[in-house]
């Protein structure tokens, strides 16, 4: 009895362990990735949501110049009155106020502005370049998140790649440590050599850990991103290959002006400003309404003499109502509207005067990338050689098992470097991407 939970235990780590190897492997490419990152993203669902708030401002702005009906209703009960009566033509009593403390009336009332200086279609105009600068911050997040899932895709691919070269690199210390020892066995070389080739092999298996825990971090980043189950097994389905020519700056800084949507956002900004100063400014000028309205009520007090009775009425007029003097609300008002513009228009020149130098920065770092992968593949075959020369020389006994290790650890690092660098290659080609709007 005392070992059954530990037997409890077991089996559930069993079908635990055995459901998670029933999950099929996920292959995804880079674009596969984004596209479910852009479909998965709260992020991107509150933008979309601010683009529908604002383009619900642009409906009620262009609502406001049009008429307005409203309906209401109402019951009074009020006290009782001597009725007010007069002698009637007749000689009988005509009643002119009489006592009706039950009051019904209802009304269908009309206001419609019809002159309004330009106010209500400056914030129409000014909603409608709000709503544009919602739209394209939506598609500045889904640039941002394809970048940050491009970053989490080659981070899982590197990490990979990484993991299969110091896995070579383990099974090279495995099989030295294995000669070593055979090579002690016969006599050959002091105690000493075994120590150093296990502290090498133990290194090697300490890089291939890390190099695992980085990858595992990156495949969890990127089943976030793609809104996947942490425990759905992913495979990228890419390569580090060769990277390849960057287009000239002056093609990709053009490109840059035109697709940043950035740079929409905050020209539509800027016109919402001017709009918005438009519409302060006419605030100065007169506004004329139509107002009118229906009444059927019982009694109904715009009849005289009152009675007991439903009656309707109606009225119809217009009216201007002009601010003559407003303590310099509408000053202060524009001054702010003015500063405002003015303010997102240096934010456009700064925008402009850092994107050229981001685009610059972007290419430089691939072509600085082709040299370092150049470099690197220069540096593998440069290494693979040396090995293979220390090697068939320590096979021979002229060369020192530290000249051997030496060679080892030259070659894995050159494979390391390469790898790094067909990453930032790649990386750098997903930046350059986002800083041209692509």
């Amino acid at each position: 009895m005392r070992n059954r939970p530990c037997l409890v235990a077991a089996v559930v780590l069993c079908a635990a362990s055995a459901f998670a190897q029933q999950i099929p492997t996920l292959r995804l490419t880079l674009d596969d990735a984004q596209a479910r990152a852009v479909a998965a993203s709260h992020r991107l669902a509150e933008a979309r949501a601010r683009e529908a708030a604002a383009a619900a401002v642009v409906l009620a702005r262009g609502a406001a110049d049009r008429p307005i009906v409203t309906a209401s209703a109402g019951y009074t009960r009020t006290n009782h009155v001597v009725e007010f009566t007069v002698p009637g033509p007749t000689g009988q009593p005509r009643v002119l106020y009489p006592d009706v403390p039950d009051n019904y009336r209802t009304r269908l009332d009309l206001q419609w502005p019809i002159y309004t200086g330009g106010r209500v279609d400056a914030l129409e105009r000014a909603a409608r370049a709000e709503a544009a600068a919602a739209a394209a911050e939506v598609e500045v997040a889904q640039a941002d998140l394809r970048l940050e899932v491009a970053r989490a895709f080659w981070a899982v691919v590197t990490g990979r790649a990484a993991v299969d070269v110091l896995a070579q690199g383990v099974a090279r210390a495995q099989g030295h440590v294995a000669d070593v020892r055979e090579r002690f066995a016969a006599g050959l070389v002091p105690p000493n050599e075994i120590a150093s080739a296990d502290a090498q092999e133990s290194r090697a298996r300490m890089l291939l850990i890390e190099a695992g825990n980085q990858r595992d971090v990156a495949l969890a980043d990127l089943a976030l991103l793609t809104g996947l189950d942490a425990a759905q097994p992913i495979e990228p389905a890419a390569t580090l290959a060769p990277p390849a020519d960057a287009p000239a700056v002056d093609t990709l800084l053009a490109s840059a002006r035109e697709q940043r949507q950035e740079r929409r956002a905050m020209e539509r900004r800027i016109d919402a400003f001017d709009q918005q100063q438009l519409a302060v400014a006419a605030g100065r000028r007169p506004s004329i309404a139509v107002a009118g309205g229906v009444d059927y009520a019982r009694p109904n007090t715009r009849i005289f003499p009152r009675a007991d009775q439903w009656q309707d009425s109606w009225e119809i007029g217009v009216g201007v109502t002009w601010s003559v003097w407003d303590g310099g609300r509408t000053a202060a008002d524009t001054a702010a509207a003015v500063a405002l513009a003015s303010a997102a228009r240096q934010r456009l020149a700064e925008f402009d005067s850092m994107l050229g130098v981001e685009v610059r920065k972007r290419t430089l770092d691939i072509s600085s990338g082709r040299a370092v992968v150049a470099a690197a593949d220069a540096a593998i075959r440069a290494s693979t050689e040396a090995r293979r020369v220390v090697a068939e020389r320590y096979a021979a006994g002229v060369a020192t098992q530290t000249e051997l290790l030496d060679a080892e650890l030259a070659l894995l690092q050159s494979q390391l470097d390469r790898t790094r660098a067909l990453a930032n290659v790649r990386l750098a080609e997903a930046r350059l991407a986002r800083a041209t709007g692509r």
